[in-house]
């Protein structure tokens, strides 16, 4: 609760929590603290999340499961207010299968996606796919990739979100990447190429400033760094090194670069 107080205070206008199996909370209380404050939330699975339950999966129970798993997050984002539900939805991030992709793999993975966007639209939580770096997933890297896969799960209720950080290591213009998914993009992970504050480092970020503009975009731009130095969250992730010791710091510094890039308005942060 006092984290939402201190998000809104620095400015922030949505929060995206992350859940998963090893994530309590009251969604209730959560809610009426968010609404009160005039916070939007999102959620993303950036805890526990079985290798199991992957809709991805050559085994038909663990893609029953992975959608089973998914189906308790769309009813937990219902029970806290949330807009969406956002992440690397159609696989499992940290499984990379190194094989020539199955033919069924891509129609399997859209049918799920299809299944979970339609029980979500029933809710009021919209479905949102983040493309991730090869080293991540062998699925959806790319934003070209991501349309490919939205298109064949054929769902009204599927959207795209981008993250500056994978896209570095996957695309050389941003812009086109941003025009690519433009009639579907919701929202944007604005985190640089290290995971640190936006600004300085190898982002071309005024490249994606013109993509946006080129699509009218007017969605939601959320941070999204790790402090390595509170707990085990941010190793067990990856990230040995610590970019973001200061939250407070990270955010005011983030929302000043991001704000002279966009032109104003209100981020977010998880």
């Amino acid at each position: 609760m006092e984290l939402l107080e201190r998000m809104r205070a620095l400015g922030l206008g949505c929060v995206e929590i992350a859940v998963g199996d090893d994530v309590t909370c009251t969604p209730r209380l959560t809610r009426q603290r968010a609404e009160a404050l005039g916070l939007q939330v999102t959620i993303s699975p950036g805890g526990v999340w079985p290798a199991t339950c992957d809709v991805s999966s050559d085994d038909a129970d663990e893609r029953r499961a992975g959608l089973a798993w998914h189906t308790r997050q769309v009813e937990l984002a219902q029970e806290l207010g949330a807009v969406a539900y956002c992440g690397a939805l159609y696989g499992h991030p940290g499984t990379v299968r190194r094989r020539v992709p199955p033919p069924e793999e891509l129609a399997r993975v859209a049918e799920a996606m299809h299944t979970l966007a339609e029980y979500a639209a029933a809710r009021g939580v919209k479905i949102v796919l983040e493309p991730m770096s090869h080293f991540r997933t062998h699925l959806i890297n790319t934003p070209r990739q991501l349309v490919e896969l939205v298109r064949c799960a054929a769902h009204r209720n599927l959207y795209a979100l981008l993250d500056t950080y994978h896209l570095v290591t996957e695309i050389r213009d941003y812009g086109q990447a941003v025009r690519e998914v433009g009639p579907w993009l919701w929202g944007i992970h604005a985190c640089e190429n290290d995971r640190g504050v936006p600004g300085g480092g190898l982002v071309p970020w005024y490249q994606l400033a013109d993509g946006l503009r080129a699509v009218r975009f007017d969605g939601y731009v959320v941070f999204e760094s790790y402090n390595s130095s509170i707990n085990a969250f941010a190793i067990q992730r990856g990230m040995f090194h610590n970019v973001c010791a200061d939250g407070e710091a990270f955010i005011r510094a983030g929302l000043a670069f991001m704000r002279g890039v966009l032109g104003g308005g209100e981020g977010g942060g998880s």
